[in-house]
């Protein structure tokens, strides 16, 4: 009798990405169906390293063809390029044969590339983070050290403008509004009332990443720009706001292998007077079990001998050891944990700050 098939477990797993990470995208949701339904499309994941083995990279991979400018029909289903057509039944058979066409572009992606987005929408919530720390140490110079920081974007938060929906009311921080300027909207959930206010700004900063992106190599921008969901029209023009802005400031990227080395030898750097933060957004998930111990033992050293105040967004379960989870507003979705590391008195010292939407479209502020 002749064993039936194992169902490939990359089907299972665009079905539960449609489900669950893009359910509100049409696009992306019927993509991840179509692909989930073909052997052939989802044979391509094992091009990629088991690091970056995830939807998103076959969906960013899909989104540069159509950016670079692939003549296709199934370009008509994506608005980041104009297209109108909405999924239909013949999204599939298009989509395996545009696949086909630019095969080799796409197994270069997917064993080159890594989901490397640069989203300027978490500083609405890092802007206030640093303000607080500023007000916390009683410091108002800060050094800011960006662990995965892709392209750097985020070295800016101090130059973009931040609009906060709260309730009825609307409040403003950051830098003033100008058109050319990325504007940052983003909703405030909860009780708190914004940080106290406190002078600061940045005095140093410093991003650093094992693949940094050149702002200034159009190839690599584009892959940023793949990797914002096609119907995302407001991220995707805040994205070309804020690269056309690092290509006047020139902030500091530097590629390194092991990024601690480098902020070790950074902070040695320093003046007395500046503060020193470690600032990390959806990078910790890439660290080995060993890994990631072994970068929080370090961490606590360099936060016990320099001063360096550790402040870290990501998965609720990376949180600090022992930290409880806190309670999060009504309407929101557990997403991104902000969380503060600092030694006082020799005793790390953790506290969580705030709840986010990964984007940064909501923030419910924790801190005091």
């Amino acid at each position: 009798m002749e064993q039936p098939k194992q169902a490939d477990p990359w089907a299972a797993v665009y079905r539960r990405f449609a489900a669950t990470e893009c359910p509100h995208d049409p696009l992306y949701v019927a993509i991840c169906q179509a692909v989930a339904d073909s052997p052939e499309l989802l044979a391509l994941m094992r091009h990629a390293p088991a690091t970056q083995a995830k939807p998103n990279l076959l969906l960013a991979a899909l989104h540069e063809r159509v950016l670079a400018g692939a003549k296709h029909p199934l370009t008509d289903y994506f608005p980041s390029t104009a297209g109108e057509r909405m999924p239909d039944a013949q999204l599939p058979e298009l989509l395996l044969d545009f696949a086909r066409s630019q095969s080799a572009e796409l197994r270069m992606h997917l064993q080159s590339r890594s989901t490397q987005t640069n989203e300027i929408g978490r500083c609405a919530v890092l802007w206030p983070a640093l303000q607080h720390i500023a007000h916390l140490t009683g410091r108002q110079d800060l050094a800011l050290f960006d662990l995965g920081s892709s392209a750097g974007l985020n070295l800016g938060v101090d130059a973009y403008h931040y609009r906060y929906l709260q309730g009825e009311a609307c409040f403003s921080l950051g830098a003033d509004a100008q058109p050319e300027r990325p504007t940052i909207d983003c909703r405030w959930l909860g009780e708190a009332a914004p940080p106290a206010a406190s002078a600061w700004r940045l005095a140093q900063r410093l991003g650093a990443d094992p693949c940094p992106v050149d702002v200034h190599d159009p190839h690599a921008t584009r892959w940023l720009a793949a990797c914002v969901w096609p119907h995302d029209q407001v991220r995707a023009q805040r994205l070309q706001q804020a690269l056309q802005m690092a290509r006047s400031a020139d902030y500091a990227v530097r590629r390194a292998t092991d990024c601690l080395d480098l902020l070790e030898e950074w902070l040695k750097t320093l003046p007395a007077q500046l503060q020193p933060v470690l600032f990390n957004s959806w990078v910790l998930a890439y660290f080995e079990a060993d890994a990631l111990a072994d970068l929080r033992q370090r961490l606590a050293r360099l936060q016990r001998e320099h001063g360096l105040v550790w402040l870290s967004a990501e998965a609720p379960s990376l949180r600090p050891e022992g930290l409880a989870l806190p309670a999060l507003a009504g309407g929101a979705s557990a997403s991104t944990l902000w969380t503060l590391q600092w030694a006082a008195q020799d005793v790390t010292a953790q506290v969580a700050l705030a709840w986010s939407h990964p984007h940064g479209a909501w923030v419910q502020w924790l801190g005091p």
